[in-house]
């Protein structure tokens, strides 16, 4: 049985971003078909993409 790595929620990742033209916060990786059911159906889902990002880190990708 593999362990999942620990992780933070999508509001901590460096990928969660404000969508201006949805008004709503969303996940800028492209998830395909089967990452996207996982995530929708189970309570704790490990996603491969997530990477912490605090709000310095955020800050400088945007410049």
């Amino acid at each position: 049985m593999r362990k999942k790595k620990q992780q933070g929620g999508c509001e901590s990742c460096l990928y969660y971003e404000y969508d201006e033209v949805y008004e709503c916060y969303t996940c800028q990786m492209d998830l395909d078909e089967d990452e996207m059911a996982h995530f929708l159906l189970e309570r704790h889902f490990a996603c491969p993409y997530y990477r912490y990002g605090d709000e310095y880190t955020i800050v400088r990708k945007q410049i």
